[in-house]
Order: C-alpha cells, then sequence, then structure tokens
C-alpha cells in the first residue's frame, strides 16, 4: 500500500503540535495538517507570568516553532482556522478561516484542543458576554498582552485563585511594582499540588510580599467609568465582609476540556468531562486520538481518573499519539505521577504523587524534615523543607513535596523511586553525592526516608 497516509491535527499548543512533529518523525510520507484558532504557531503557555514579569522580554520570545519551521518540515499549517465540526463516519473536519470554509478527510485524527478558562460567578464580572475593562483571562500571547497595558507601578492588582498559576501571577505582578491581593475560596493555598503543612509553611513565606486572603469567596464587582474598581469578598465561616479597591483583576481559578464541537459525538467523555484515552491516546472513536488538557488519564498512585494538564504530561501524550497515528507504536505508563514544580517569591517548590486528601483510602505514614543544601560548617547552605508519605502496609512511598533549594531536582529523584515502586527501606540506602561546597554527606531525601522507616517499625 503507497497510499500517502492522511493525519489530521485540532490544536497547535504543545500537544498538538508535537503530535504533529513525532507523525512526520515516524512517516516521512505522510500528509500532516493542523487546524488552530489562535494567530500564533506553538508557543510556551507556562512562560506567559514571565514575560509579565519582565524575565522574559517580549511574548514573541515563547515562540518554540515558527511557521517556517512547519513548511519545511512539510506540514500543513492553519493558523486563525476554527474547526466547527468533524464527521467521525466520513472521517471529514470541517473548518472556518475567515469567510472561507474548509474541509479536510482523514486516515487519522489528534484532537488536542486543550482548555478554556473557568469565569466564576461573580455580581458584575461582565457585560453582553465580555469581561469589563481591567478583568482578564490568562491563557494566550493575546491576553498576556493586554495585561501588560494595565500594569502600573504603585498600583493594586488583585488574583482570584492560590493554584500555580495564580501565584506565579502574584510574583509576577509584584516584580512589576504593585500592590498584589490573592483571594483564594479554599481554606489554603495550592491545594491539588501539597498538604496542608507544606501549604502554611508556603503561605507564611510569600505573606511577606502580597496580601492573601484564604477561605474568602468574591461575590460582587464594583465598576467605575467603565472599568473595574473594587471587588467584594466574603469570609466562608464568618461571613465577614470585605472591599478590596483594585485597578487589575486576574482569574485563575482553573479551566476545563474545550469539547464544545463533539458534543454530539460518541466520544466518550470522563468523570472529570475530559476525553477518556487508554495508554496509546486511543479515544473511544476507532482511528481517532486524543492528547493534552482536554482529556482525562489515570493517576499512578490512585489509579483514578484525572484531567491532564501539566505540560510535561502533555507532551509525553502527543509524542505517544504522533508515533502511533503514524503507524508506530508506543504506549504511556500506567498512569501519571503528576511530577511539578514553580517558583514564586524566591521559593521553589515541587511535589509528586497526590495530596494527603486523595489518599484517604491509604493507610499512609508521613515525615517531614528541614535540613540545608550544604553541610552546617560550610557557609551558604540554604534552607530545604522536604515531605514524603508511604503507604503503611507496602512501605512505598506514594507521594512527595519539597520546598527550598533544588527542591525540583530532589523530588525528580522521589518520582524515579515511585515510578519503580520502589519501597522506602531501599530508598532510605540511597547513595547521593557529597561534596561541602555542593552537598551534605546525606541528604535531606534520605534523611526524612529515616524518620519514615523508624515509625514504620514503630508500629510493626
Amino acid at each position: 500500500m503507497n497510499e500517502q497516509r492522511k493525519i489530521v491535527v485540532i490544536g497547535c499548543g504543545a500537544g498538538g503540535s508535537t503530535s504533529a512533529q513525532f507523525a512526520r518523525k515516524t512517516d516521512r510520507k505522510s500528509i500532516i495538517t493542523i487546524f488552530d484558532k489562535e494567530k500564533y504557531p506553538q508557543y510556551s503557555k507556562c512562560g506567559l507570568p514571565y514575560v509579565i514579569s519582565g524575565d522574559i522580554n517580549q511574548c514573541n520570545d515563547l515562540i518554540e516553532f515558527t511557521e517556517d519551521w512547519y513548511k519545511k518540515a512539510n506540514i500543513e499549517l492553519n493558523l486563525n482556522s476554527d474547526v466547527i465540526n468533524v464527521d467521525f463516519q466520513k472521517k471529514i473536519v470541517y473548518a472556518k478561516k475567515d469567510d472561507n470554509k474548509i474541509e479536510k478527510k482523514y486516515d487519522k485524527l489528534i484532537i488536542a484542543t486543550g482548555s478554556k478558562p473557568v469565569i466564576p460567578q461573580i455580581k458584575n464580572i461582565s457585560r453582553e458576554n465580555k469581561l469589563y475593562d481591567g478583568i482578564f483571562i490568562f491563557r494566550t500571547i493575546d491576553d498576556a498582552k493586554k495585561i501588560e497595558k494595565y500594569i502600573k507601578k504603585n498600583k493594586n492588582a488583585t488574583i482570584i485563585g492560590a493554584g500555580l498559576i495564580g501565584l506565579e501571577m502574584a510574583d509576577a505582578l509584584f516584580k512589576k511594582g504593585m500592590n498584589v491581593n490573592v483571594i483564594e475560596s479554599l481554606p489554603k493555598i495550592l491545594t491539588k499540588t501539597v498538604d496542608e503543612d507544606i501549604s502554611k509553611l508556603i503561605s507564611d513565606r510569600i505573606t511577606k510580599y502580597i496580601k492573601l486572603y484564604t477561605g474568602y469567596l468574591a461575590y460582587e464587582i464594583e465598576i467605575k467609568g467603565g472599568a473595574i474598581y473594587k471587588i467584594y469578598i466574603e469570609n466562608s465561616l464568618d461571613s465577614k465582609k470585605i472591599a478590596i479597591e483594585t485597578d487589575l483583576l486576574i482569574l485563575a481559578t482553573g479551566t476545563k476540556p474545550f469539547l464544545s464541537i463533539f458534543n454530539q459525538s460518541d466520544l466518550k467523555i470522563g468523570k472529570t468531562g475530559g476525553i477518556i484515552v487508554n495508554k496509546k491516546c486511543e479515544t473511544s472513536i476507532k482511528n481517532v486520538y486524543a492528547v493534552g488538557d482536554c482529556t482525562e488519564y489515570l493517576d499512578f498512585i490512585t489509579k483514578k481518573p484525572i484531567n491532564v494538564g501539566l505540560g510535561s504530561i502533555v507532551v509525553r501524550q502527543a509524542i505517544t499519539a504522533g508515533i502511533n497515528a503514524s503507524g508506530g507504536n508506543q504506549e504511556l505508563q500506567n498512569g501519571f505521577l503528576q511530577t511539578c514544580t514553580s517558583e514564586f517569591f524566591d521559593l521553589e517548590v515541587a511535589a509528586v504523587g497526590p495530596s494527603i486528601e486523595n489518599l484517604k483510602e491509604f493507610s499512609i505514614l508521613s515525615a517531614k524534615y528541614k535540613g540545608s543544601s550544604l553541610p552546617e560548617y560550610f557557609p551558604g547552605g540554604k534552607p530545604i523543607t522536604i515531605k514524603i508519605t508511604v503507604n503503611k502496609k507496602t512501605g512505598k512511598i506514594i507521594s512527595a513535596q519539597a520546598i527550598g533549594d533544588k527542591a525540583a531536582q530532589r523530588i525528580n529523584t522521589i518520582a524515579c523511586a515511585m515510578l519503580n515502586k520502589m519501597n522506602i527501606e531501599t530508598f532510605r540506602k540511597l547513595e547521593t553525592a557529597y561534596s561541602p561546597p555542593i552537598a551534605p554527606t546525606l541528604d535531606v531525601t534520605t534523611l526524612v526516608s529515616d524518620i519514615i522507616v523508624k515509625k514504620i517499625n514503630r508500629n510493626q
């Protein structure tokens, strides 16, 4: 069979673009087409806060592959193109660009439509489905460019949502000289990422720079001259109400899979609202794959479905889908570890595995240790706090969190142990590199493991 394989990809973010790239690497002769509603080719959404802060000069620096790159790779790139329908029976994608309608037949389809922001129900947040001036979502290059125009030194900025994106934006606006407020409806920050005790350590650190309102729900916005002037919040415990004057409001209230064009299809959607995919990133419809924020897959530890959102996971899915769609054979692991990291207000944060709140079905033991990046006698050591949680019955590591110097490197080491289902007794014997100006004799990862082993032995 010499007929060229036709591969169509919906979405040119990290998921869609990477899928197309690996499809091309696997099959040099296939006809590959990408549709994307944005006007930019693949760029790093994770880098957007650092454009706002000034760490990255301009938004266009985030573009990872230019339009010329796609031409050289013989990938047809259709930007500013909205996919309006897919006929899975006839294997046709229908798109619209300006006034032109496009029909594209496929043999294999990769869905990488991503997610869309969740807009909270707040009185006066919008008019005729348009946010008032000074109120922004934060997902795209165009969003970042609009926000940049509103940044003014010594003015007030407010962020709703204290997840990783919300705190990265808080740091960025602080660096630009703004007075920053962060509002979180839940009792603690980074609820999906860290446990309560680690969350408190982070809160204590960042409140030196910003005002943090946890357990507060935003319920109304006051508009003055067509733009935001005040935001009103209420405490969920004692109903205390506070009015915050603000010139800029950023909504970092989460996202949900963008799947509206597939509402009438047989595409199976999971409990989390994402497309269900298997190890090969195949969907419930033959010859159709899906990757990224629009999908759900299993958590490595709990085996429960989770929404895919981390860029590192998206790319792994995309590689798998691209290879398989072009005739190769690749599989994902049995669940994702959800290893993540970030840095804000000069504090590095990293985590792997579910938080304790999501481990209620397990019998667990945890230990926390605060140490230094260098031996005590050597000047310049930086603090590092690490927490590890194990399955009490098996001794296997099921979660870890770290804050401080090189937190991500330590969490990466633990992620490797978790992927290989390592017992804490084995992990504590890990030989770590030592040199006075570089690292202590025993790293905090092994020292905290010693504490857990002692707890296990006491409970036997």
